[in-house]
């Protein structure tokens, strides 16, 4: 019997990606790509971009590499209009940049601090939707993914970085509701502690004796390791296919059993 294949239905796609030069940015570009999407990937730092830039062509697809800071206001504007002008109309966004400062206290954090994290995690996402959303409703077809965090949807982090995750799960809620009857699908994807190179966890790991980190992966993550890249890429693939044109607004959980939260 031959190998059973899920067309997800993106062939010849346009995709723009934030972050998309490492880590879950650079997973979900590789997945699109497989899917045969052309794809637009923005980050700081030339030589990685080159990098994922090259694996992402090994798939014959149209790649543009765009170097720019998002936490910048004018990063927006500039990146859509040199992803359009490379690919041509953009029919997926994935908002993937982000970041965190301050501590858990939110009494010990300043107010520079939740600007920050405020710029990268919320409002640079939410400018390129506003540029992305007018192009999808005329072509009656689209997908944004918004990669927040299960610290967006329960306790946990910095307490910038919870706040801005769980706007930007609300924000995304509020979009699909408007975006819906023009038959855009606006979801969000919420990661638990993933662990890939030059990343949050593998400083964890780095920094802390094995017997800390295997206490930690014994009271946090029911699998006893952390997680990978890989599904986070395959989900985001799947919520930008014709597969997923009924899920509107939801935020799924890609994080082995991590979070507690029922809802």
């Amino acid at each position: 019997m031959g190998e059973t294949i899920l067309d997800l239905g993106i062939n010849g796609k346009n995709a723009l990606i934030t972050g998309g030069s490492r880590g879950l940015g650079r997973q979900s570009t590789l997945s699109l790509a497989r899917e045969g999407v052309n794809v637009a990937i923005c980050a700081r730092g030339q030589e990685r971009l080159e990098q994922t830039a090259a694996e992402l062509q090994d798939f014959g697809v149209r790649v543009a590499a765009i170097n720019a800071d998002m936490s910048l206001p004018e990063s927006a504007a500039n990146v859509f209009a040199e992803a359009e002008s490379a690919l041509g109309s953009i029919d997926i966004l994935i908002n993937n940049v982000g970041g965190s400062l301050g501590t858990s206290s939110v009494l010990a954090t300043s107010d520079e601090d939740f600007r920050a994290v405020f710029e990268v995690n919320l409002w640079a996402a939410l400018r390129l939707m506003q540029l992305a959303s007018p192009g999808m409703r005329d072509r009656k077809w689209g997908r944004i993914v918004n990669i927040a965090s299960i610290w967006g949807r329960e306790y946990g982090g910095s307490a910038p970085y919870m706040a801005s995750k769980a706007s930007l799960i609300a924000v995304t809620k509020h979009l699909a509701m408007q975006l819906a009857p023009d038959g855009i699908c606006v979801n969000s994807i919420a990661p638990g502690s993933i662990e890939f190179p030059g990343g949050g966890w593998e400083r964890f790991r780095n920094s802390n004796t094995p017997e800390d980190v295997a206490e930690f992966l014994k009271w946090n993550l029911p699998a006893g390791k952390f997680g990978y890249p890989e599904p986070i890429g395959d989900t985001v693939a799947f919520l930008s296919s014709e597969n997923a044109s009924w899920i509107m607004g939801a935020c799924l959980n890609v994080d082995g059993g991590q979070s507690k939260s029922l809802f």
